[in-house]
């Protein structure tokens, strides 16, 4: 009998997450980085995975009442969604921080030429995260 990794453990407390026998599926790169970051935080203590389940299922419901088809092609938005409120309701970082990470990041991107990484200014956490 094999031994369910802890990553195989918490993805059964989420049904609805795209996978495949292999574990999760990513249709976009962006999709697999956020679930990485919620499994980083969690390890890291931040939020219970049960804190993380309940907050992605409110956030998929409020999708689903708000008119969302739940046809899975908006699955990782709501899962990013949810994953700014956790972040929000434990503390980590405001709603102003969060914004100007994604204004950094957004002007970061523009300015970068096609096919290079995308590298955030120096300055970038004095400017967001300001002391």
């Amino acid at each position: 009998m094999s031994q369910l990794s802890e990553t195989d453990r918490l993805l059964d407390d989420l049904p609805s997450i795209p996978r495949d026998t292999n574990g999760p599926v990513f249709a976009e790169p962006w999709h697999a980085q956020a679930f990485a970051l919620t499994l980083s935080l969690h390890k890291a203590g931040l939020f219970d995975w049960t804190e993380w389940a309940s907050m992605l299922g409110a956030t998929l419901e409020d999708a689903r009442q708000n008119g969302d088809p739940d046809t899975g092609d908006t699955y990782y938005q709501h899962w990013l969604t949810a994953l700014e409120r956790i972040v929000f309701a434990k503390g980590l970082a405001s709603p102003d921080q969060l914004s100007g990470l994604r204004h950094a990041w957004q002007d970061a991107a523009r300015s970068t030429p096609h096919g290079k990484p995308i590298i955030l200014p120096d300055d970038w956490r004095q400017n967001v995260m300001p002391d």
